[in-house]
């Protein structure tokens, strides 16, 4: 051990920078794969990092009704005329030109000239004791409508994917404000020591629009950040042993390291020193712990029934059921994104007939399975899942410099889309908040993203006009300096 530190302490008197030594010497730990478990040296160097102890399980503000959260983003945005928000009367005026009430004033992404109407395209009917409102595109959803609390009148300030998938998750549509899971972890901490406090899972082919951002810490420390596992191969990238190395190697060698670590923070007080030393920690606990929680081949059948799922493919549906799995090991907060939500009408697969159709058909089953799954083990009541996007579309069918869509598509529209949650203290079977009757505009309880979020972050004990963190010379918040909490959806 001796003889490996001095070897080191070497190599690193030798390099150009701490950086450089760190990122390059890993010993199979790279730049760590784990890149998203190192961060980058971005913390508020006036409030020390924590190290990993000191972010384990926190006392809320006041008693939480959500221990645990699990979001559930579709990158792109589907379509609510589509699944949720059932408007018979723009069946009527199905291509006929929008009404110019609809027109002035407001800016649409492609929009150009004077639309025709679009009607719904799914056919709907009501479910549940509550009497939901769902299409046929949802028909496994339909046997959880009770579960669940439907936000109609969402709106939102931006209508481009990756400011308002910032907004959404980080209160701001400009880069560098922490995630919301960030915060979650930054006030509750972690409940397994293990395991990260905040796991990211995407599926549809590549990251959301805002890319890793949307799940960073911003100015909190980056111990807060999300971690990103794969479902397929290693679930993070290095964290096996590579060939020639045993685990004893391994941590000799991490040792070593942070022992660096801590005389050059010594040196340069540096408080994201100390974030790294818990997080090459982490990195090490996390070999054995992670690979564990991601293997599914002791999931009965049954369950791998319920969600759609096939052993081996890194699809939306495993992310459901591994998203089960952290919450029942204690994972704070669980991000899942699923890109390719979009429906513009461009071509078969963005649209909102076949398009959103196939990615319902991909989607709603293990949506439903995870409600149930929580319910049937008694974590649904301490679990709140969310679900939504960014922004709604619009009841106008999409004419790009004035020329319609080959495909029956609408626009982004910020100014009435649907989201929902169960669980975590919702109310249940329950709807909030109506539009207009051409699902244009928010007529009643509307919702902004805002709001969500102060609401969201009462389920789980938090003020959040009193959640705050000190950065350049003022105390910021997830909600910034708005928001009110929806106390009509909360049990």
């Amino acid at each position: 051990m001796d003889k490996l530190l001095k070897e080191l302490q070497y190599t690193h008197l030798q390099t150009q920078t701490r950086r450089h030594f760190l990122q390059s010497a890993g010993f199979g730990l790279g730049a760590l794969g784990l890149g998203s478990l190192l961060g980058s040296c971005g913390g508020n160097p006036a409030v020390p990092a924590p190290a990993m102890e000191e972010a384990l399980t926190k006392i809320p503000q006041f008693a939480p009704k959500a221990k645990r959260v699990i979001y559930i983003h579709m990158a792109g945005a589907p379509s609510q005329l589509e699944l949720f928000d059932y408007k018979p009367e723009l069946e009527k005026y199905h291509g006929h030109d929008c009404p110019a009430a609809f027109l002035e004033g407001k800016k649409f992404a492609f929009i150009q000239g004077v639309p025709k109407m679009l009607g719904p395209q799914g056919k709907f009917a009501q479910y549940g004791q509550s009497g939901a409102w769902l299409s046929d595109y949802l028909p496994y959803l339909q046997t959880v409508a009770d579960e669940v609390t439907f936000l109609k009148a969402m709106h939102t300030d931006q209508f481009n994917h990756a400011p308002a998938q910032l907004l959404m998750h980080t209160g701001s549509a400009r880069l560098g404000r922490p995630s919301l899971g960030a915060w979650a972890v930054y006030g509750l901490g972690s409940e397994n020591r293990n395991l990260p406090g905040f796991i990211v899972l995407a599926s549809g082919g590549r990251q959301p629009d805002a890319g890793k951002s949307v799940y960073g810490s911003g100015f909190l420390p980056s111990v807060y950040q999300g971690v990103q596992c794969r479902t397929g191969g290693d679930p993070v990238l290095y964290v096996s042993d590579p060939t020639g190395m045993n685990r004893n190697m391994r941590k000799q060698t991490i040792e070593a390291i942070n022992e660096i670590n801590r005389q050059t923070y010594e040196e340069v007080q540096d408080p994201e020193i100390l974030t790294r030393i818990s997080q090459y920690e982490m990195a090490f606990r996390m070999q054995m712990s992670v690979p564990e929680v991601m293997d599914i081949s002791k999931e009965p059948q049954f369950i791998l029934d319920m969600y759609g799922v096939k052993p081996g493919e890194g699809t939306f549906a495993m992310n459901c059921l591994l998203a089960r799995k952290l919450v029942e090991n204690d994972v704070r907060f669980v991000q899942l994104f699923d890109w390719g939500w979009d429906g513009h009408g461009t071509s078969q697969s963005d649209n909102v007939e076949g398009g959103l159709r196939n990615k319902c058909q991909l989607s709603d089953r293990p949506i439903a399975a995870l409600i149930q799954d929580l319910k049937m083990r008694g974590l649904l009541e301490e679990t709140l899942v969310i679900f939504g996007a960014e922004f709604g579309r619009t009841p106008m069918q999409e004419n790009r410099n004035g020329l319609v869509m080959p495909y029956m598509g609408r626009d982004h529209h910020l100014d009435a889309f649907t989201m929902w949650m169960a669980g975590g203290g919702t109310k249940k079977g329950f709807t909030f908040g109506e539009t207009d009757e051409l699902g244009y505009y928010g007529v009643k309880d509307r919702v902004h993203v805002h709001d969500l979020q102060a609401t969201i972050l009462h389920l789980m004990g938090f003020d959040h006009e009193k959640f705050t963190y000190p950065f350049q010379g003022r105390n910021f918040r997830l909600t910034d300096t708005e928001g009110k909490v929806v106390k009509q959806v909360i049990a």
